[in-house]
Formats: C-alpha cells, structure tokens, sequence
C-alpha cells in the first residue's frame, strides 16, 4: 500500500515544526523535520570556522562523510550529528543563518534530499521544510503552505528562545526572519514559494490550538 506523505512548506517562524509535531501525533505518522538537517550542515560548517556565504566548495567537502541522524525521543524528535546530539545546539539565530545558507549549496541539498526521499518511502510522514512540495515530495498527496506575518513569526519564535534560555532581542529575532524570509526566496535552488497545488493557510493571530486543529481539518479533508 502506498504510503501517505504530507509536505507542509512555509517561511522561517511559521510554526512548521512545532505545529508538524502535534498534528503527526495525533494522525499517528511520523515526523521528519528537514530544517534540522540543514540546521545540523550549518553547525558543522560553523564549528570548521568556514564562511557559510563564500566557502561554498569546502562545505560541499563537508556533507561527502557528515552524518545526521534523526530519531524520536520520550520528549519529541532527536536530531545527531556525527553522532552527537545537536539537539538544542542548532536552535541558535547564528545557526539558523548559517542553516539559510548552506540550503542554498547545491550539494547540499542534494545529499539531504536524498536523504528525505528515502526516508517518505518507508512509512506515513509529515515532512517540514522549504521545498519539500515543490521538490522532495512533488507527488505528496497532501501539500499545505503555512505562513504567517514577519512580525508573527518573530514574536513566536522569540518566546520560544526565551523560553529554552536563549538570550536575544525581539529585533534580532525579527532581522534573522526577514535575512532568511530574502534568503530562502530568491535562492536559485529550489527556492522557497507554494506548491501549485498547495493549500495556503495563513495562521497569523491564531493559537497554537487554533493551527493544529485547522491543519488537521484540512488533511483529514483531503484524505477522505
């Protein structure tokens, strides 16, 4: 029997991952955060001191023996590289810059994607990230875009700092969004924009409830 893959796409702080996790509990699929992986190819370029900007062929070196790691805990998805676990690690602003721009490499990108494909064959999934309806799951039967306003996105994404004990300001967070917001969307590979078939939900002003529930309506919809 085929299984059923969702792609939920969308920009920095939309709540993709958090709002992935609820709703593939509840459906019973497993949840597979594509951010993370590019979030852990950022760290390790960022811990050989290598320019995520300019040392484009040293990076793309770098993921010819990296190994990540994605496994599901007591308390939610583990994320390893070169099996340490980078967890908390790459929840970072610094990180999350560098992780916009390694997605832009190439060879990246195509070493996860590889990755994200097998991956969505083996079981019922919800994968997260910037392209996975575009390019990585392009026959998903279900494609939802999740999006919300800049100021939305960093205030949710601020608490959440906040709340881990990571210090930093509201308009730091706001400025990381809008670099990524440029980054992701203008980027020649696989830039970030809806599947043509994509549901577009917009969750400014909502709870988190409120997007869970909507996300869930909305797959159940489509799967009949």
């Amino acid at each position: 029997m085929k299984k059923i893959r969702v792609a939920i796409d969308g920009p920095a702080g939309a709540g993709k991952s958090t709002i992935s996790k609820i709703v593939a509990k509840e459906l019973g699929f497993i949840y597979i955060d594509t951010g993370a992986m590019y979030r852990a190819v950022g760290l390790k370029a960022l811990r050989h001191s290598l320019d995520t900007k300019k040392d484009i062929d040293a990076i793309s070196k770098i993921v010819d023996d990296i190994s990540i790691e994605i496994e599901h805990g007591q308390d939610g998805q583990l994320v390893f590289l070169d099996g340490e676990d980078v967890t908390s690690k790459i929840r970072t602003p610094e990180v999350s810059i560098a992780a916009s721009d390694v997605s832009a490499i190439p060879k990246v990108r195509e070493k996860l994607v590889e990755l994200q494909r097998l991956l969505g064959q083996k079981q019922n999934v919800i994968m997260d990230g910037r392209d996975i309806g575009t390019h990585v799951l392009p026959d998903a039967q279900i494609k939802i875009f999740l999006t919300a306003s800049v100021d939305d996105r960093a205030n949710r994404r601020y608490l959440e700092l906040l709340e881990k004990g990571t210090p930093c300001s509201l308009e730091e967070v706001k400025a990381d969004i809008e670099l990524r917001d440029k980054n992701d969307s203008t980027r020649a590979c696989s830039p970030l924009k809806p599947a043509d078939d994509a549901i577009v939900i917009d969750t400014t002003g909502n709870t988190l409830q409120q997007s869970v529930d909507l996300i869930i309506k909305t797959i159940r919809e489509r799967l009949g």
